[in-house]
């Protein structure tokens, strides 16, 4: 089984939700950027304080941080067997960070896992999406709906709504940001020879599916 795997995809296409399958079946850890970043704010590591700097200050972390961050993360014991990184790298730059980083290691990816979807089914899924105000807890109207219409699985009270964010506008901005800066590492990892591709248009258990074939899960 390939088992240490970055996941690329579109916004919408659903990296989050095969993580955390594929994650829940093999036991790799699900390595997240913004839990990466949260976790190490809280603790007030070194790194942590520096990222808080510029979050704090409204400007962007850079890309050398941010590979640190994510490096020291997949440094720790539990990922020595293998993980999932979910939202980074973005951008050819930081592609390239990680790929200096883990060889500094003497480690390196598996395979980079690329979930397809169009743009239609994208900007389908991404204004479809229903939050609890209660708990927070995230549905979609599409891909994963409430059992009962208007009321929260996991607090049972009826405080599902749409936000703001969730706007046409605001998904293609998104898909925008995404064609720009990060789906030019497509091509880069099918040259490296590490892309596997997954439709995720299909079913969910489908793909899901199609997910462990192409890692040999």
């Amino acid at each position: 089984m390939k088992s240490c795997l970055v996941f690329l995809g579109p916004p919408g296409a659903g990296k989050g939700t095969f993580a955390e399958v594929l994650s829940a079946d093999k036991g790799l850890p699900h390595v997240s950027t913004g839990d990466i970043f949260r976790e190490e704010i809280k603790n007030a590591t070194e790194l942590g304080k520096q990222a808080k700097g510029y979050v704090d200050s409204g400007l962007l972390v850079p890309d050398s941080l941010v590979s640190d961050l994510v490096v020291g993360r997949l440094s720790r014991a539990d990922c020595a067997d293998g993980y999932i990184l979910d939202g980074f790298p973005r951008t050819l730059p930081q592609a390239d960070l990680l790929t200096e980083a883990l060889r500094k290691l003497g480690r390196k990816l598996d395979a980079v896992v690329y979930f397809k979807a169009s743009d239609a089914t994208l900007m389908l899924r991404l204004t479809a999406r229903l939050t609890c105000s209660h708990c927070g807890f995230v549905f979609n109207r599409v891909t994963a709906p409430p059992k009962t219409e208007g009321v929260c699985d996991n607090c049972g009270q009826r405080t599902l709504c749409h936000r703001p964010d969730d706007s046409p506008e605001t998904a293609r901005r998104r898909l925008e940001v995404y064609a720009r800066e990060t789906a030019p590492l497509v091509g880069y990892y099918r040259e490296a020879g590490l892309l596997l591709e997954v439709n995720s248009e299909q079913d969910r258990a489908v793909a899901a599916m199609d997910l462990k074939k192409v890692v040999g899960a």
